[in-house]
């Protein structure tokens, strides 16, 4: 048997990481940019998230949602002090797209509504539901290609005002910033009007915040600077620094009931325990204040290079479009200069490092990105 051809690869295999550097195993070091796809929240391999881990293991590794896990509301609580969302109750799954799918479905319980309001552009994620609001033709397969999602563009509140004026909709999902896209922003007066246009219709509001949450851009979810209060949102990636995981917080209006939800791996004890280690972590060491203030100079000395197209995003979460072609320069990037970073799109360079990036890494990576901009004329 062989693996389904799913993913271009680059000829490198991280064997090894260490806060924000993976190795081979011929020990080159790179320096890691990437993440992960903005996974690595606290740096690889922190000793107080291998210790939670192994020392969970030890003594249980997994049980069923069967019976009680005091670890699930440990997070819960601990997860509502450090976002500021303690009112809410949390629904523990094992992935993004798995977050989104209940966040959906959710929503429809509770309105009886059965469409969606997406927008262009937007991803989140690959499973049924999930990739159904995903402006994205090439992954939407026929069976999940549906007419109860409908897209309008970001940004443009009378489109949907105009939709949501039906009052067919059971929610609106929008990314806190859009990242597969390239790192585009909903600005704050535009989630301030989306949220008054979805309680006026008695629709509900999903804030995807996959990608963008867990303190990458400066704040603990990329939408809290506007001042809404989504009726759900959705986290994952950053939740447990790579162990898989998923959640979506959920507003005290919704009702509980048993068997709405269900999952069979969702909140395991490792993954509770590995979520658990982040959160301390990035509360005792002030990541949320390092990636605020690594990413403003990043930012500020990106925007000052010349011969760059754009340069958008917050905190850790930054596009960089070039006029070229971003593939090639991410390679020349890797293997001229061994830093790992991502793409989105043809013209755009994402990074997404550890909340825990050094300033000093930082720099390393502007003086190495304006040689390369300057030697490839890009």
């Amino acid at each position: 048997m062989k693996l389904f051809d799913v993913y271009s690869l680059y000829d490198i295999e991280p064997v090894r990481g260490q806060g924000s550097h993976v190795y081979t195993a011929d020990g080159t070091e790179y320096l890691d940019l990437y993440g992960g796809h903005a996974v690595i929240s606290i740096g690889h391999a922190h000793p107080r998230y291998i210790e939670a881990i192994a020392s969970q293991a030890v003594r249980l590794g997994f049980y069923s949602n069967s019976v009680g896990n005091s670890l699930q509301t440990r997070l819960a609580e601990r997860l509502g002090e450090v976002s500021g969302y303690d009112d809410y109750s949390l629904f523990l799954c094992n992935s993004g797209a798995e977050a989104n799918e209940n966040a959906i479905k959710l929503a429809s319980f509770h309105t009886g509504r059965r469409r969606l309001l997406a927008f262009s552009q937007a991803f989140h994620g690959r499973t049924s539901g999930a990739v159904a609001a995903t402006d994205n033709p090439k992954i939407v397969s026929p069976f999940n290609a549906t007419p109860n999602v409908t897209f309008v563009p970001l940004g443009d509140i009378e489109a949907v005002r105009r939709e949501l004026a039906t009052g067919e909709y059971a929610a609106a999902i929008i990314e806190g910033i859009q990242g597969v896209s390239g790192i585009h922003e909903p600005s704050p007066e535009f989630l301030r009007q989306l949220r008054e246009a979805t309680e006026a219709t008695g629709t509900m509001l999903i804030l995807d915040e996959i990608q963008s949450g867990y303190g990458r851009t400066g704040s603990f979810f990329a939408h809290q600077p506007s001042g809404i209060r989504p009726d759900l949102i959705t986290a994952a990636k950053g939740i447990a620094n790579g162990f898989p995981m998923g959640a979506v917080l959920i507003s005290p209006r919704f009702e509980a009931r048993k068997g709405m939800l269900g999952t069979t791996f969702g909140g395991n004890h490792l993954a509770c325990a590995a979520a658990l280690a982040v959160l301390d972590v990035i509360e005792e060491e002030n990541l949320i204040d390092n990636a605020a203030k690594v990413g403003d100079y990043l930012l500020g000395e990106l925007r000052a290079m010349p011969g760059l197209k754009d340069v958008r995003g917050r905190g850790l979460m930054i596009g960089v479009e070039i006029e070229g072609d971003a593939a090639r320069l991410r390679r020349r990037l890797l293997f001229d200069r061994h830093i790992f970073t991502g793409g989105a799109g043809a013209h755009t360079v994402r990074l997404l490092p550890a909340l825990s990036l050094p300033i000093d890494e930082a720099r390393r990576f502007i003086d190495e990105f304006k040689s390369l901009i300057a030697d490839s004329g890009e």
